[in-house]
């Protein structure tokens, strides 16, 4: 792809801080530029949902048992394989699950699954993607009648894992299912065209009809203005009506100079509220955002929500911690009072990261795969300059003494090369790779996908100048073509940094008042191991993933908790209180969940990612 955009934390979000005191989030991740080469920055769209330990892996899982809820029944999908499964919509007695890219980036698409007898589910048929395409987070299916077309109608994302592919292509796939068994394609990768006359790739879609009109909403990941939205009153003829940034549109839905900076569209749902239609999107660090989207093309801002300080559900825990952002996925509850909210954390540390000679706070995030920091433990390093790090290019020194850190310039060659020459020279506990000039480059964070044998980490450009005096002028680096290096010579001694690997919990949900203005947040939820750091490794992912509300009761709502498994939450008294629960004896890995409703009994579809589908029902109170 050309550009990539950040989906969700990285394996092992990293930290950081802004000035004056340290302020934890996840790390954002910033494009790359074509004109460069691919350096291994991470698509965190794919990566967000690429690395979890399933059940009956090595890592293992949170003990089996249920309270309160009755599984139904459970069926597999065809081409099966550990991370196969991802999402799951459900749409008249047929359950669509997305096939995601494990474990190679072939047969994607969304398995068709027959849940009209609820104890036996049955796959009927398949819809594939393109070859060097997947689809994930957005699979959905409802009914449309407008002038052109009345029928039911699939909606599923395309993610491209193969740029090399000719067919390999972004946007969105509509898909006649009136017929589920026989599925018919209506259109294939409708979106926002790039100059390739490809569609940009998008990470969910969203339907609605309107009535004589139809929409759809598209996350895109390749440009800021994220929010694009179709008429798809004719879903063979889909034509792109607006698209939206928001964080230009509403620059009062984000929280400036507190590190909450990774801001981009992730999921939404549009619903028919007092004769309008609104929008409520998951925008990562700028919160959750309701919109009047009744004009699509002109939508007015209603309400959105702010981040907590200290961090309230890690409070609750003794933590004292600053939030981290990962607005992931919302609902409204049945009776519009209320939103459930469910922030995405995969990493329960985060660094704090110090320049340690003149004391001011650094944002970093970790790289993919090398080395964590030692949790609990304080590091202290002194940088040297090491220049490009390139096979080819100008050698890097060995260290001349303990306790130093090999500070790299972004450019030229992968993030693994530079790490493995580091390696090569010898003696440095770490790397730090700071970034390069040009428009997608200077003070923007990157999350790097790198092997190594040592930690390795990346700062802004203005941090690593920072570390050896140099001045810096981010519009002169800004208007870079990034072929510029680092006035800083190879060997260079600079100042001292500082890291500390600390315990903040995983994923957790929010309870707000679905107010105008600035969302009331009324209460926090996670499960217990969640926030603990005992279930910090060897139990799974324990983030939560999506909500659905129940259709029947205001106050009900499912949690999909991946390695947590199913969990059931009423509000009571304006707080969220588990009544239910359910882990296989296997284990879980939920990725969906979709209520439904069936000869006057609800149920709750749930995805799990190495199976299937489970059906389940609350049976409690």
């Amino acid at each position: 792809m050309s550009l990539l955009h950040p989906r969700a934390s990285a394996r092992r979000v990293s930290i950081l801080a802004a000035a004056g005191s340290l302020l934890l989030l996840s790390p954002p991740a910033v494009a790359h530029d074509d004109d460069h080469v691919d350096d291994g920055v991470m698509d965190s769209a794919e990566e967000t949902h690429g690395h979890h330990e399933q059940h009956g892996g090595d890592e293992g899982h949170l003990p089996a048992g249920s309270e309160n809820v009755r599984l139904v029944g459970k069926g597999t999908v065809g081409h099966l394989a550990e991370g196969r499964v991802a999402d799951v919509g459900v749409h008249k007695g047929y359950a669509y699950l997305t096939a995601f890219n494990a474990p190679r980036c072939k047969q994607g698409g969304v398995y068709v699954m027959d849940i009209q007898d609820p104890t036996a589910p049955t796959q009927v048929s398949f819809v594939n993607t393109s070859k060097g395409s997947y689809a994930g987070e957005g699979s959905q299916t409802i009914s449309i009648d407008t002038p052109q077309f009345t029928g039911d109608v699939l909606a599923f994302n395309n993610e491209i894992c193969d740029d090399t592919a000719k067919q390999a292509n972004g946007g969105m796939t509509l898909v006649d299912v009136t017929d589920p068994t026989e599925p018919q394609k209506l259109v294939s990768h409708a979106g926002d065209l790039g100059a390739d006359g490809k569609a940009n790739e998008i990470h969910s879609v969203f339907l609605w009809d309107a009535g004589d009109k139809a929409y759809a909403v598209l996350v895109d990941n390749e440009e800021s203005a994220d929010v694009d939205i179709m008429d798809i009153s004719d879903p063979r003829n889909p034509v792109l009506v607006a698209e939206h940034d928001l964080a230009a549109m509403f620059p009062q839905i984000l929280q400036e100079g507190v590190g909450l900076d990774a801001v981009f569209l992730h999921d939404m749902v549009v619903k028919e509220i007092d004769d309008r239609f609104v929008m409520l999107l998951s925008y990562w660090d700028g919160g959750y955002v309701t919109l009047d989207v009744t004009d699509p093309v002109n939508p007015t801002l209603l309400g959105d929500s702010d981040f907590a300080f200290p961090d309230p559900e890690a409070a609750e825990h003794g933590l004292d911690v600053d939030p981290e952002g990962n607005a992931h996925q919302a609902e409204f509850t049945l009776d519009n009072d209320h939103i459930i909210a469910a922030d995405e954390d995969f990493s329960p540390y985060k660094s704090k990261a110090l320049n340690a000679t003149d004391g001011t706070t650094m944002t970093v995030t970790d790289g993919s795969d090398t080395p964590a920091l030692p949790t609990g433990e304080t590091f202290e390093w002194t940088t040297v300059f090491t220049g490009l790090a390139c096979n080819g290019g100008a050698a890097v020194p060995a260290a001349t003494g303990p306790g130093q850190i090999a500070v790299v310039e972004r450019g030229v060659c992968a993030f693994t090369e530079k790490v493995a020459n580091v390696e090569a020279a010898g003696g440095y506990e770490a790397v730090l790779v700071f970034n390069r000039e040009g428009a997608d480059g200077c003070s923007e964070l990157v999350t790097m996908l790198v092997e190594g044998g040592v930690p390795a980490m990346f700062v802004g450009r203005q941090v690593g100048y920072g570390l050896f005096d140099v001045a810096y002028d981010e519009e002169a680096c800004r208007a870079g073509d990034g072929t510029a290096q680092a006035p800083i010579e190879i060997g260079t001694t600079g100042d001292s940094v500082r890291f500390e690997s600390v315990f903040d919990g995983w994923g957790y949900v929010h309870l707000y008042d679905n107010n105008a203005g600035k969302l009331t947040e009324l209460d926090t939820y996670a499960i217990p191991e969640g926030m603990d750091e005992a279930h910090a490794d060897g139990s799974g992912d324990l983030s939560v993933h999506e909500v659905a509300v129940s259709e029947q009761q205001a106050d009900l709502a499912y949690l999909s908790y991946y390695a947590g498994g199913l969990r059931v939450v009423r509000i009571v008294g304006g707080e969220l209180q588990e009544v239910g629960h359910f882990i296989d004896e296997e284990g879980n890995n939920f990725w969906g969940v979709q209520v439904f409703e069936m000869d006057g009994t609800e149920y709750v579809a749930a995805s799990d990612r190495d199976s299937g589908v489970y059906i389940f029902e609350y049976t409690g109170p």
